[in-house]
Order: structure tokens, then sequence, then C-alpha cells
């Protein structure tokens, strides 16, 4: 997930116009097509909240796409919400029953997509074993945390920082198991 700096992945109403910026750092990498397609073949399955899932149809109405592709997709909500793909299904259950009987029987890369929810829980319940985190060149001051309601301490190991031209940093941590 993409944060900024003070560690919120969007502003209070939910909109992440700050996502674009203008900074540019020229000792960094390109993040180029190739590199993102690579990842994102990685990935079997994605597991959302409802306010992630409806900022992606956002997207996808205003003409940027269907980022998740043809991969199926979990959306953790209670709400009825319209299902604008045959790969996504609605999920109102327990997330560690739904991730332990029903997902990682069948799909090896299950990505957490958010929102700041969706991560605390998938932290506190023990499901996560990476925590991937791009932090974008700005504070917005208030918002949406990346981790709501992370209510234990949880140890990482760093694996990986790198740094983009676009002034973006990209870290990857194993999440330490006790």
């Amino acid at each position: 997930m993409a944060a900024s700096l003070d560690g919120f992945i969007a502003r209070k109403d939910g909109s992440t116009d700050w996502l674009e910026t203008a900074d540019e750092f020229a000792g960094g990498e390109e993040l180029d097509a190739a590199t993102v397609d690579a990842f994102l073949k990685t990935i079997d399955c994605y597991v959302m909240g409802s306010r992630t899932y409806e900022t992606a149809m956002a997207f996808e109405a205003k003409g940027l796409g269907w980022v998740y592709g043809d991969k199926p997709t979990f959306v953790l909500t209670n709400r009825s919400l319209p299902r604008i793909r045959d790969t996504i299904e609605f999920y109102s259950g327990d997330l560690k029953q739904l991730v332990n009987d029903r997902l990682r029987p069948r799909f090896r890369g299950i990505w957490f997509v958010g929102g700041g929810k969706v991560s605390g829980q998938c932290l506190s319940l023990g499901l996560a074993d990476e925590v991937r985190y791009s932090i974008l060149p700005v504070l917005i001051g208030d918002g949406l945390r990346f981790f709501e309601q992370l209510d234990t301490e949880i140890a990482l190991h760093l694996t990986e920082v790198k740094a983009y031209k676009s002034g973006m940093v990209g870290l990857a941590y194993e999440v330490r198991r006790s």
C-alpha cells in the first residue's frame, strides 16, 4: 500500500488526490511497467475492505482501469455493494477463517490490499508474512491510517529498501514470528 510520510493511506473523506506528487529524486530507480508486471504475477488473489473496493471502482469509473486484473478478489464487507466483475466475492465472516480455510488451500500469493482496518486486523491475527510499504513524499496531516486498530506490537525485519525517481521509497519487511 502507498502512504504519506505521516502514515496515512487516504484523507478522512477517503480521497487519494495526493498520490500524484511532483517530486524527483535523481538517484532513484525507475519504476517501470516490467517491474510492476513481474511483481503482480506473484499475486494469486486479493483481499480488501469495502472502502478500498469503492476507491478501486471510482478509479475504474474515471477511466483508470481495474488494477486487479482477472484475479479473484475478496471484499470484506457487511454492506450490499455492486459486484462489477465475476472475479469479485463479498465476505462478511471471520477473516482468519476466510484466509486459513478457504484462501490458503487454493492460493499461494494472497495480497491484502487494504485498507487500514484490514491491514491492522491481518497483522493482529498473524495472517501476514510480509509488509510492503510505499512512502510518498508528502505529508497530509490527517486521514485514514495505514494500520487502523492495530492492538498489538508486531516485530518486523527489514528485507528491502528502494528509492525511486518519483521520490517514493519502497520498504519490505518480513513479519517476525514469536
